[in-house]
């Protein structure tokens, strides 16, 4: 692509936040601490956590970057940067979480494939650009399309990121064609995170962001976008990010056996403990982040103090002084929510939160009966050993 490159080493490496956990190096994957994540409901860009397959691409003129629109569509067009911000401009709040969040813990069951993320391969943000739905005007696509009459049914994203598991070709995703054209889908194509530019890490110049489904599938640094009859057959939809049952492992896989992954499942995390903490105080708040797939708000989150024994109903929020309501058309119907409860412990203590979303999807309890082996979905029941003590003990 004119004026987008693949660095040939990992020297010209964005700079990042000292106190994010790095995963992996070389592509850099890392992710901030729990407790960061609670701090603000729109997640700061340096603690928005970083995922990549490969070198961070590098825009050598942004003048000379354009997208391609083209595939089973009448009027294919080459778009640059000033034609994307002549659109009208969205805003959507939206968290994107990575299908391995928590694997780390799902790990320890069994050995998984995978980058090994704690619970923070997640963020909220608010991203603006303009909508894929306009886009896709532009080239002859009404909204609500399933079929064009070329017979389109699926809208591709090609990157410019190029990484081993494409041979060194790059990375692509692809989601139905009815979802990129439905404006109240709210897809995006992104060139602002949180009001600011993009930058490096996040996508820089330009990227797709699908709210309420695997990060996966909000491509980075869009090289082009092709309207095709089939689901994109690469790697990361085809052979990977795939959900499947704990009897299979990779002697006797069949990918072609399971659709790619697209909304994630309900998940509640506990951000303001670590796994093994030790408190000063018997009465305790406990905080962390709710969130489920495909717009579906978050109707209870329930937290124990004794293992899951008895609950207690946490207080929900997004913003500060304004009342949350699962669906409500005045709530981020994207967009994470954040829980708060109050309780006095024992002296030891397992505390434990799981959460319950709009259509009464709740949390499994245990992470043994959704173990998969690319460790993915661990949504189970979030648990945290807890003792009242001195820390120098």
């Amino acid at each position: 692509m004119p004026g987008l490159t693949a660095p040939s080493n990992y020297s010209q490496e964005p700079p990042r936040h000292p106190s994010l956990r790095i995963n992996a190096k070389e592509p850099f994957n890392a992710e901030p601490p729990r407790s960061a994540l609670i701090s603000s409901y729109v997640t700061p860009v340096d603690f928005f956590y970083k995922r990549n397959h490969g070198p961070i691409p590098i825009v050598d003129d942004i003048c000379r970057y354009s997208v391609f629109v083209r595939g089973l569509v009448e009027y294919p067009k080459e778009l640059f940067m000033a034609d994307i911000r002549k659109l009208p401009k969205h805003e959507v709040t939206a968290t994107l979480q990575c299908a391995g969040n928590r694997r780390t813990a799902m790990s320890k069951t069994r050995a998984v494939k995978g980058v090994g993320w704690d619970v923070s391969a997640i963020g909220n943000a608010v991203w603006g650009g303009a909508r894929l739905s306009d886009v896709l005007e532009l080239v002859g696509v009404p909204n609500l399309t399933t079929t064009t009459p070329l017979g389109g049914k699926h809208v591709e994203f090609v990157s410019v990121d190029r990484c081993k598991e494409e041979n060194g070709g790059p990375y692509k995703a692809s989601i139905p064609l009815i979802q990129a054209s439905n404006p109240e889908a709210d897809v995006l194509l992104a060139y602002e995170m949180n009001g600011e530019t993009l930058n490096r890490d996040h996508g820089y110049p330009l990227r797709v962001v699908v709210p309420g489904v695997i990060g996966a599938r909000s491509v980075k640094w869009l090289e082009s976008i092709n309207i095709i009859a089939e689901e994109c057959q690469g790697f990361f939809m085809q052979k990977d990010y795939k959900m499947f049952p704990p009897s299979v492992n990779w002697e006797n896989i069949n990918w072609s056996s399971r659709r790619p992954q697209m909304d994630f499942p309900v998940q509640c995390v506990i951000c303001s403990l670590e796994d093994m903490d030790v408190v000063k105080e018997q009465r305790i708040t406990i905080t962390g982040y709710a969130v489920s797939g495909g717009g579906r708000g978050i109707e209870r989150v329930d937290v124990s103090i004794d293992g899951g024994k008895t609950w207690v109903e946490a207080l929900r929020y997004q913003k500060p002084g304004l009342p949350y309501i699962a669906d409500d058309i005045s709530c981020d119907k994207w967009a994470w929510v954040f829980f708060e409860a109050k309780a006095e412990i024992p002296k030891n203590a397992q505390i434990v939160a799981k959460a319950v979303d709009s259509s009464a999807n709740v949390q499994p309890e245990n992470v043994e009966f959704i173990w998969n082996l690319r460790g993915i979905l661990n949504t189970s029941w979030h648990r945290v050993q807890v003792r009242v003590g001195n820390s120098s003990l």
